[in-house]
């Protein structure tokens, strides 16, 4: 007969095992535990196991050397083998389960039961020993009202001073962070300002009014043809600003002393184009190489007209009233744009950079007035507020004294003197810092000191002990009740 073999495993339990057996497709279900392998089935636990065997149609076995074992599955009918070997040549036998013999219960145990009589001590009846008791009740309940009941706050109001410190500060835009020496950042701010500035002007000039013409005449100093393209620059050898350029396209023919007349005209307009025969001798670029030029005749037909201009003086003129203007705005900026209680160092506020400057008419230009337009960028430096609060408190609390602690955050601070600009550069001035500051009280000594006490004796303590700007007040829940709790976190503590 086909039997499935479970081998049992110390971590094995109830459950595993019967998740294992559920497996089984046999008539027979042989459990093996192993020689060495402690297993922790009870008997409960086989009666469970061969109840679910029943259940899948099959027998359930056992083999195990354990008297415990061996006991309980011989108790439930289970057949127990000594090997694997011996349960698969021999018939399993149904054999029935024994039974445990019980004694029988007497039949005389209501009779003997109702011969006992549990009698109460004589003491305990007695009624001093019950009103005691009460009493004892009563007191506790008192007690536990006693400590958890009441409750009292103690207002303190500790000694305050004002601490104050007159410190030196060194702004430097070097320093990165704030040292408790006085040195803190210099910080840098800039701004952009816009501004026109319109001056009547009182500068004459001339205007061109044409361009001056003639003829050049180009020799060839080379035995090959030479084009002259338009264009071609010309130049007067005592006035190199003076340029024609020629008017049409030219070949001059092969042949050193060959000739060819070009017709010329002024690049400027006006009457410096008007130049004496034999003054254009100059050649621009590399066909002065190959050729000569000169003017036969005077140059002509070059004119302006007298008008009234911007000067140099007109310029800086405006420049000046535009630039004395946009330094004071810059000033008033910079004072309005800094956050409160920073510091601005006057005389750092300078000009960057110049980014937009426009004369209208440009020069030259005819005018009876010249308006200036400018985009100028402002640089300042300053001290902020936050580096100043952060040094004042770094020199407060180095000189705080001691069983004191700083009663808020805030402190005041006001410059005294100006800052002064160094030959480095940094500014040094120096201001007074102060703020308020509060005896330390610890809380737990004082409960520790008055917790029990009356509340008259309670008060008496704390101004023994300790000095107050004012007499402590107590203030006890239930009014009515005269004692300090005994329990700490009944006791609030307040400043």
């Amino acid at each position: 007969m086909k039997t499935k073999i479970i081998t049992l495993e110390s971590h094995d339990d109830l459950i595993s095992v019967r998740d294992r057996m559920s497996w089984a497709k046999t008539p027979r279900i042989l459990l093996v535990a192993p020689k060495f392998e402690k297993i922790a089935l009870r008997q409960v636990d086989l009666k469970v196991l061969q109840r679910h065997a029943s259940s899948l149609g099959a027998q359930l076995g056992i083999v195990t050397r354990t008297r415990r074992v061996r006991v309980d599955a011989e108790s439930l009918g289970i057949p127990v083998f000594e090997s694997t070997g011996e349960a698969q040549k021999e018939a399993w036998a149904q054999s029935p389960p024994k039974r445990l013999t019980r004694k029988p219960p007497a039949k005389n145990l209501r009779e003997k039961r109702e011969q006992v009589q549990v009698r109460e001590e004589a003491w305990r009846a007695h009624p001093a020993t019950r009103l005691g008791a009460f009493i004892v009740g009563v007191l506790s309940v008192f007690a536990i009202v006693a400590l958890f009941i009441p409750r009292a706050q103690i207002r303190l109001q500790p000694i305050t001073e004002t601490q104050s410190i007159v410190l030196p500060v060194i702004a430097n835009e070097s320093t990165e962070s704030v040292f408790v020496t006085g040195n803190i950042p210099a910080r840098e701010k800039r701004i952009i300002l816009d501004g026109a500035q319109t001056v009547v002007v009182t500068g004459e000039g001339v205007v061109p009014q044409s361009k001056a013409t003639g003829v050049a005449v180009f020799r060839n100093l080379t035995s090959n043809a030479v084009t002259i393209p338009a264009g071609t620059i010309i130049e007067a050898a005592r006035d190199a600003l003076v340029q024609f350029v020629t008017l049409e396209d030219g070949i001059i023919a092969a042949g050193v002393g060959k000739e060819l007349e070009i017709p010329i005209e002024a690049v400027e307009s006006g009457a410096i184009g008007n130049l004496p025969e034999d003054s254009l001798i100059v050649i621009r670029g590399a066909l002065g190489l190959s050729l000569s030029v000169t003017n036969p005749e005077p140059t002509e037909g070059g004119r302006e007209q007298s008008s009234v201009q911007a000067s140099d003086a007109d310029r800086a003129r405006a420049k000046e009233l535009l630039m004395k203007s946009l330094d004071e705005d810059a000033r008033i900026k910079f004072l309005n744009d800094v956050a409160s209680g920073d510091i601005l160092f006057d005389k750092t506020i300078s000009v960057s950079q110049i980014l937009l400057e426009d004369y209208d008419p440009p020069a030259g230009a005819a005018g009876t007035t010249l308006t200036l337009t400018m985009q100028v960028e402002y640089s300042a430096r300053y001290a902020s507020a936050s580096d100043l609060t952060q040094l004042a408190s770094l020199a407060l609390n180095a000189s705080l004294p001691s069983g004191f602690h700083a009663s808020s955050s805030t402190l005041t601070m006001d410059s005294v003197g100006s800052p002064v600009l160094d030959e480095s550069g940094s500014a040094r001035w120096q201001i007074r810092a102060e703020r308020q500051i509060v005896q330390s009280v610890d809380p737990t000594q004082i409960t520790t000191l008055i917790r029990g006490l009356n509340v008259d004796e309670a008060r008496s303590r704390l101004d023994e002990s300790f000095d107050w700007e004012s007499q402590p007040e107590i203030s006890m829940f239930p009014s009515w009740w005269k004692w300090i709790p005994l329990l700490p976190f009944r006791i609030e503590v307040v400043e």
